[in-house]
């Protein structure tokens, strides 16, 4: 499945609980190698992700938690050309350095279009205050 809009995944996320994104090379490259945690050396036992499912505490329109939750790492991609976003769901085994969440017995669910990535900045720019912490 290729997502196209902001809509679209917000659809997915609503109908399917437990999806999280990743910025890499893609399923079969990820497959393919061990996730290393690159200040360390150590081997992690999953995948990096961020959730999509939105916290309990999060009062806010699920678009919002998308596009933040998005825009989060998509510097990966920007860094690196062969890198996209693309959404799995798997088995939670822990957290990595960051606290974010390590999941294995990956099944990918969808690619995200660049359109959409370019979408979620936009929202993300237009809704929230971002770069401004609480210094």
């Amino acid at each position: 499945m290729h997502l196209l809009t902001l809509a679209s995944l917000t659809d997915l996320v609503r109908s399917h609980p437990g999806l999280h994104v990743r910025y890499s090379e893609g399923p079969e490259h990820d497959a393919a190698q061990r996730s290393i945690d690159t200040e360390s050396g150590l081997e992690l036992p999953g995948l990096s992700v961020n959730p999509l499912d939105a916290e309990q505490w999060w009062t806010r329109p699920l678009e919002d938690w998308l596009s933040r939750q998005l825009c989060q790492y998509s510097h990966l991609a920007e860094k690196n050309p062969d890198r996209y976003a693309w959404i799995l769901r798997g088995t939670h085994v822990g957290r990595g350095p960051d606290c974010e969440p390590l999941i294995r017995d990956v099944h990918a669910v969808a690619t995200l279009d660049d359109e959409l990535i370019r979408e979620a900045h936009a929202h993300y720019r237009t809704r929230f205050d971002a770069g401004h912490g609480p210094e």
